[in-house]
């Protein structure tokens, strides 16, 4: 299925049961909330994915799992975070034939490539696979600041499509367009500058507090577009206090709480992450309970 790259892309959480296995059930429940709201696509595996915990063999059974399911309604986008390039060509290969339709890539892991490397590590993978890429630029979490100059030499490879742009400084926005137009299609990747992204002339939103939020983070995006910026604003206001559970160190814990205050999520997390502990885990639920409390009414 072809990917537009714009509209909301949730990044979806991994569910586990209290054993440790993958927990479809969970999954495929919170996929059709997902559905049900009207998002554009689904990103496996990222950050919130909790990429760094799942064993390959994991990752392209949710994605085989997710097409099924999805049925050609979206299109599903696998992240790619990996150490080395020969295992990130081999993951995208896989991807591919699991019938992922596009690719979220991520610099090298754990190393800190310069652009020369870095570029290399792209184009390796770009020439690995047809399946369209979105580069995921987050030097802030990732420490590798993909910059416009490099855009620029990507700018002739045609698979790489989009970026991910969480470098936190929403002017990025601006620049890409002004140096790139059309060229690359760009998604908001940090949920508490979403509705400033978008308006600026974003294409999209890969979400976070939607795994939990669906509709309300669709909402924002559909009256974005519509121009109906003052109600798009609204629902935003309320819901930024939830949305700065998106860029804390324990984004995922904090985002499965969500999830299961609203129905469509569990706590479990796999180790090294640990279940939030007593104090802080009444402090994040307050946060939500007092959001849940106000939620408005679309």
């Amino acid at each position: 299925m072809k990917v537009l790259w714009q509209g909301v892309y949730p990044a979806l959480t991994t569910p586990f049961t209290d054993d440790d296995s993958l927990d479809f059930s969970t999954f495929e429940s919170n996929l059709q909330a997902q559905l049900n709201a009207g998002v554009h696509g689904v990103v496996l595996g990222g950050t919130l994915g909790e990429a760094s915990s799942l064993l390959n063999e994991e990752k392209y059974d949710l994605v085989r799992f997710t097409v099924e399911k999805v049925g050609g309604k979206v299109p599903v986008v696998m992240n790619i975070a990996e150490q080395t390039t020969r295992a990130a060509t081999e993951a995208a290969r896989e991807a591919e034939r699991c019938g992922a339709s596009g690719l979220m890539l991520l610099p090298p892991m754990r190393y800190n490539a310069d652009a020369r490397e870095t570029l290399t590590y792209f184009q390796s993978v770009a020439n690995a696979t047809s399946l369209p890429i979105m580069i995921y630029n987050n030097p802030v979490d990732y420490k590798i600041l993909v910059t416009l100059d490099m855009f620029e030499t990507m700018a002739e490879w045609p698979t790489i499509e989009a970026v991910k742009e969480s470098t936190r400084d929403v002017s990025n926005v601006t620049r890409m367009l002004n140096r790139f137009g059309d060229r690359f299609k760009i998604l908001c990747g940090v949920d508490t500058i979403a509705l400033e992204s978008l308006l600026l002339g974003a294409h999209g939103w890969v979400a976070g507090l939607v795994d939990a939020f669906p509709k309300e983070t669709v909402a924002i995006y559909e009256l974005a577009q519509a121009g109906r910026y003052a109600e798009a604003a609204a629902i935003y206001r309320w819901f930024l206090p939830l949305l700065e559970l998106d860029i804390h160190p324990k984004l995922v814990q904090y985002i499965k709480l969500a999830e299961v205050a609203t129905g469509l999520g569990t706590e479990h997390v796999r180790a090294p992450r640990l279940p939030l502990d007593t104090h802080e885990r009444a402090r994040i639920w307050q946060i939500i309970q007092d959001a849940m409390a106000k939620r408005p009414k679309l």
